[in-house]
């Protein structure tokens, strides 16, 4: 009679069940006892999943003292190490990124450079009195270590600016935490010279700005999303205690992954995005998690009426959400990881800072939130009794409303039509997609708040040759310097000849101390998003170059500066593309099939997942491509999409889309084991989940459309694309199409698990409801 379990051990199982369970009803006590009897015919052992939550909800305030213990020492090890930025070598790409290691070698290199600008306010510029400040600002700015040296002071050919450059000390990236001395200086100078106006722009500067502006807009993010997603909680849960534990979790968690992404920095250097994507992800799937969790906790605990202990109860919730989140988790995590195949330095920070909250978030649902929910119930049970004692009727925590039965019948009652009729919708979303431009968002998309970027657009005014520079820089023998120098006064002549480049501009040429390495700079007078810019840069490299410097013997000549490592950085992102996404549908199909047993399910998982990818790619450029929305949304078209946004979108949505293809997947799977149909298991695996997984929605659509209120154009990309991908799929693709698609193919969907209800049919020969407690309690490993 028992095959598979030791006398020993079935006898421990019994005790323990017989311990577990409340003997309030002796009749429900006797059938809980038999049905979870029956399953000790074939399994014994239990999951990882629900092991741990045993041991959490047994141990409360271990588990919970431990976990925020484990918070505390992330962020104390993180302010004890500090970060490791990364640095302009990291960045180097492409044949921009080989001139610019020559030029380092031969220390030619760009120097991070600001421009203090000295104009009048109103009026005609006083020249003596702004060569006078000048004066002050130069004296002062000698005097400073983070200041290399400072150039003559020009005036502009209009006579109304005069400006001062100020080389700073040190590599680009790192100026930007070495400006503020700079900055002071020259507000000291604007108070001595009231009369003018004296302010200081240049890379390092408009950068600091632009963190500046960063961590303001994610304060204001999260201003807005904390209290929608606690009332979202509320309105789903009805308890303001129950409301807070995902949002408690979420924060510790984004808090505990940010103390690791600056551990895990000195393993692969922080590109400065990390921690917003920490708080972006963080928040959306750490309240996605325990959400999933605590909505099973309670209708585990509503199904079984008060005759389980609050342990059991969480037992029987880890082991089918508890599997879900761990399923989901990693699901999002190996997504993210093909990001590392760009080998691009800001993909690898957005990975490593998006698996590292994933992982926390995931970590924190199956150790802290057991505990946690083993303390509420108590408090559940306690609220039941008394509602009971009222006389009122327990609230239902599962089941399909009549609404969501309403929703679901086209798909189950016409799948087909449905199926067309949403896939055609889809389709015409995403068609714009084909029309989507790149190009790496600069200066121009820069806001003008900045005060910093307002005086770049007055130095630029006055100088427009400084909107563009390309640098040209040459590696010989040390015996062919004359014939470099002659090749690229030659080209020099070429560039001042042609319309694109300017004319009146001092086209600097100068050479390493060994004579090996010389470096030509060329000025464009073109914005850097123009086309101009770029057909410079192409001017450069397939006319002018091989027509002068490529005829030298044995010199290597590249060019490098702001459009040329665009321009690059798009052509590698390009090249790494189909390997990216190649992986990104393998690695999501293999985690899908191993899931769920089934080839069928996985390919539908990973054709669902294109179609949200590209009906929101399709959004995306219908919005942002285009200027109808700049008003609505305040942004500045630049007529193309940001080129990090696409592929680090596309590997996101993947992840998330994921989530949702999980947990309702793992719920209509339930439902077929416990010996449904098809169209049934659908309708009640939609149904019961529908409830959570649109709280889920909303809570994902909130945090991600904050990030459309944001200043930068990127952020307000990513988030659009985000809210609008999860709205498509959790209201198109889980309701109409997944429904419909599973409908038609009926048991062929769980191919090639033929028979899998059926099995568990005979092998227990229980009813449906008898399975159903059978497979809850065999899952929870108490069987």
């Amino acid at each position: 009679m028992w095959p598979n379990c030791r006398p020993a051990r079935r006898r421990w199982h019994e005790e323990r069940l017989t311990q577990t369970l409340t003997p309030v009803s002796s009749d429900l006590h006797a059938k809980e006892i038999g049905d979870v009897s029956k399953g000790l015919k074939t399994v014994e052992k239990r999951s990882v999943t629900v092991r741990v939550a045993s041991w959490s909800a047994a141990h409360p305030w271990r588990a919970i003292v431990g976990w925020f213990v484990f918070v505390a020492l992330c962020l104390g090890a993180s302010a004890a190490v500090g970060t490791n930025s990364a640095t302009t070598e990291d960045y180097r790409v492409g044949k921009a990124g080989k001139a610019e290691a020559i030029a380092t070698e031969g220390g030619l290199q760009r120097r991070p450079v600001e421009q203090v600008v000295i104009d009048s306010p109103s009026g005609a510029l006083d020249v003596s009195a702004a060569r006078a400040a000048a004066a002050d600002v130069t004296a002062r700015m000698d005097k400073l270590k983070e200041v290399d040296r400072v150039e003559k002071p020009v005036l502009s050919r209009n006579g109304k600016v005069l400006m001062v450059q100020v080389v700073m000390a040190g590599e680009e990236l790192a100026a930007r935490k070495k400006v503020g001395p700079l900055v002071e200086q020259t507000a000291a100078v604007q108070k001595a010279h009231p009369g003018l106006r004296v302010q200081q722009t240049g890379g390092p500067s408009m950068s600091k700005g632009l963190d500046q502006q960063r961590s303001d807009d994610l304060a204001f993010s999260e201003m807005l999303t904390l209290p929608v997603t606690i009332i979202t909680l509320m309105i789903a849960f009805g308890s303001v205690i129950a409301a807070g534990v995902p949002v408690l979790l979420a924060l510790s968690s984004i808090a505990a992954a940010m103390g690791l992404s600056g551990l895990a920095s000195h393993l692969l250097p922080d590109a400065g995005v990390g921690n917003n994507i920490i708080l972006l992800i963080g928040l959306a799937v750490g309240v996605d998690y325990s959400l999933f969790y605590l909505k099973r906790d309670r209708e585990e605990r509503a199904r079984a009426g008060g005759h389980l202990g609050s342990q059991a109860v969480v037992e029987l919730a880890a082991a089918t959400a508890g599997r879900a989140v761990v399923v989901s988790g990693f699901a999002v995590i190996v997504s993210t990881a093909t990001l590392y195949l760009a080998t691009d330095v800001i993909f690898s920070s957005l990975a490593t800072g998006a698996i590292i909250v994933v992982t926390v978030a995931m970590a924190s649902s199956l150790t802290v939130l057991p505990a946690l929910l083993a303390k509420l119930g108590a408090r559940a049970e306690r609220r039941t009794a008394r509602r009971a004692a009222q006389g009122k009727r327990a609230r239902g925590h599962g089941g399909t409303s009549r609404t969501w039965n309403a929703l679901l019948r086209p798909a189950t009652r016409r799948p087909g039509i449905t199926l067309l009729v949403s896939v055609l919708i889809m389709l015409g979303l995403a068609a714009p997609a084909l029309d989507l431009k790149l190009s790496v968002l600069g200066r121009d998309t820069f806001s003008r708040e900045i005060p910093a970027v307002q005086t770049y657009d007055r130095l630029t005014a006055a100088f427009p040759e400084m909107l563009v520079q390309h640098q040209v820089v040459v590696r010989a023998d040390a015996d062919r310097s004359p014939q470099v120098v002659k090749a690229l006064e030659d080209l020099r002549r070429r560039a001042q000849a042609d319309p694109l480049f300017a004319k009146d501009a001092e086209f600097k040429l100068s050479s390493s101390g060994d004579r090996r390495i010389t470096s030509l700079m060329l000025s464009v007078p073109s914005k850097p998003s123009s086309p101009q810019a770029l057909q410079s840069l192409d001017r450069v490299r397939d006319d002018q170059l091989p027509a002068t410097v490529g005829k030298v013997p044995g010199a290597e000549a590249y060019v490098t500066g702001d459009i040329a490592r665009d321009a690059d950085y798009l052509d590698h992102q390009n090249a790494k593309l189909p390997l990216v996404v190649g992986f990104l549908l393998l690695v999501t199909f293999a985690v899908t099939v191993l899931a769920f047993r089934s080839v069928v399910i996985g390919v539908i998982g990973m054709v669902l997942n294109l179609l949200s990818a590209a009906s929101a790619f399709g959004l995306l450029v219908l919005v942002f491509q285009g200027q109808w929305a700049e008003g609505i949304l305040d942004f500045h078209s630049t007529g193309a999409i940001g080129a990090r946004v696409p592929l680090f979108l596309f590997v996101i949505l993947f992840g998330l889309s994921m989530d949702y293809q999980v947990f309702v997947v793992s719920r209509i799977r339930e439902a077929a084991l416990r010996g449904l149909d098809t169209r049934r298991a659908v309708l009640e695996g939609i149904g019961s989940s529908a409830g959570v997984v649109t709280s889920a929605a909303v809570v994902m659509v909130t945090v991600f459309a904050s990030f459309v209120f944001l200043t930068l154009v990127e952020m307000k990309q990513m988030g659009f694309v985000l809210a609008a991908a999860v709205l498509l799929d959790a209201f198109i693709v889980r309701i109409m199409i997944l429904p419909s698609v599973l409908t038609l193919l009926g048991d062929a969907s769980w191919w090639p698990s033929r028979g899998m209800r059926s099995a568990q049919s005979q092998q227990t020969g229980l009813t449906g409801s008898e399975a159903g407690s059978l497979h809850r309690a065999r899952e929870s490993g108490r069987v």
